[in-house]
């Protein structure tokens, strides 16, 4: 038996959920010094008597960041491997948020927030291919769901933070707590294993088969002396072109736009969320309770979304959670009273996260292991153009005649274009190992 089939036959236990925890946190900072940006927003406009396009901007600059982060860690993690790019990018992005508590303008705080989105978008990519190459076939995608519902609980930090801080220590203070992660890259270091398939790709057989005897004595199963290589395939270097070639257009092209529509419509909306509510009149701090409120449904919709997974398929979890949250958003932006907004913010923050979580389980499937980094890091890049996008198009749209109500309308075609996409391009891969979905 090879060595991959040996760590596939490995039954959930322990070490599946310790890594998930391990990995998880690492999401969960990643997520928080994303949010904190959002809060800051409101108050930092008064502060230096930004206009709304300047407002964009910021929230732009940390996409373009997490673009090139995510272009150029998923090839490197492809090459030098995925533990080192997650620790390296998740200091990165710390120390870069605590700058941002320093910056003494509006183009220093561009520069930093272009630096800590240049770690998060490294990050991501990087997580979610080692928990792949790791969780075991038939609970791959429940276990990539609740590595996501991590960034539920991220902003959830960050709101708490936004809501006890900055009112009484100002919007600096929120940044300097965000840099406080860089500390957890030593638990990173001890407690996260290089993946496998990467050292057996590389040629690492020894450090792989090392690995794999500790996770058969652990789970109680007899232990393999030998260490024997999976099927000989050609070993290329990983090119762009790759993603493009024949078995993988169709991937490539639905995973494309997928993230295209998916980053653009969550930082179009959640970027500007504290903002837009205070445009509809709630005060600074209320509008921190409403969104507080409304990121407690996210984690709710990445359990189910997690329970969907693997029992329906990616494709009808998937573009459901998109449907739904199309409505939801379309309803939200008609506006309403206090209640029925916070009713539609919170359904739609379930169904956007838990969508969210399904498009981290799905995009790393999609491709061998040679070019998976490389492939989920294009796909996330191309996502952060949309995300680039989205907070300056709000920013110019907001300050028209009804802009609350088209910025939401125009949120609702987007996520439903983008569910019909996954029902016409998706293939289906619940259920089976990662070298079934690639093979040949």
């Amino acid at each position: 038996m090879d060595i991959l089939s040996r760590m596939e036959r490995i039954p959930l236990g322990r070490f599946h959920y310790r890594l998930l925890a391990f990995t998880g946190f690492g999401w969960m900072f990643d997520a928080m010094d994303t949010g904190i940006i959002a809060f800051v927003l409101p108050t930092l406009a008064k502060a230096w008597g930004l206009s709304s396009a300047q407002m964009g901007y910021i929230g732009s600059a940390g996409l373009i960041g997490m673009a090139l982060g995510a272009v150029l860690a998923g090839t490197a993690a492809d090459r030098i491997g995925r533990r080192n790019l997650f620790a390296a990018t998740l200091v990165l992005y710390s120390i870069a948020t605590g700058l941002c508590g320093l910056a003494w303008n509006f183009e220093s705080l561009l520069a930093f927030r272009f630096l800590v989105g240049f770690g998060l978008g490294g990050q991501l990519p990087v997580a979610v291919t080692l928990m792949t190459e790791y969780s075991p076939p038939d609970k791959r995608g429940r276990f990539i769901v609740l590595l996501e519902s991590f960034w539920g609980l991220g902003w959830l930090a960050a709101a708490l933070v936004a809501y006890l801080v900055i009112p009484h220590y100002g919007w600096q203070a929120a940044f300097l707590i965000g840099s406080l992660p860089a500390l957890y890259v030593f638990q990173v270091w001890r407690g996260v294993p290089e993946s496998v398939r990467y050292l057996v790709d590389k040629g690492r057989v020894q450090e792989a088969h090392h690995l794999v005897c500790q996770l058969e004595q652990a789970a109680g199963l007899a232990v393999v002396e030998e260490a024997v290589l999976p099927p000989k395939q050609e070993q290329t270097r990983a090119a762009f072109s790759d993603i493009w070639g024949r078995a993988f257009i169709r991937r490539t092209l639905m995973l494309w736009l997928l993230w295209f529509g998916i980053v653009y419509s969550y930082y179009g909306i959640f970027t500007w969320l504290p903002s837009l509510l205070v445009g509809q009149g709630y005060t600074v701090l209320k509008s921190f309770e409403a969104v507080l409120w409304m990121t407690l449904a996210q984690l709710p919709g990445y359990f189910a979304a997690a329970y969907l997974v693997d029992k329906i398929g990616r494709k009808l979890t998937l573009s459901g959670f998109l449907t739904g949250c199309a409505l939801c958003a379309y309803f939200f932006g008609q506006g309403g009273s206090e209640t029925m907004l916070l009713v539609w913010g919170s359904l739609m923050s379930f169904f956007n996260l838990g969508a969210w979580g399904v498009v981290y389980t799905y995009t790393p499937e999609l491709y061998p292991t040679r070019i998976r980094a490389l492939g989920s890091g294009w796909a996330a890049a191309v996502g952060r153009i949309g995300g680039i996008l989205a907070p300056t198009v709000v920013g110019y749209m907001i300050a028209g005649q009804g802009g609350f109500e088209k910025i939401f309308a125009m949120f609702t075609a987007v996520m439903l274009g983008v569910a019909l996409i996954v029902l016409l391009l998706g293939e289906e891969t619940k259920g089976r190992t990662l070298s079934e979905i690639n093979k040949g």
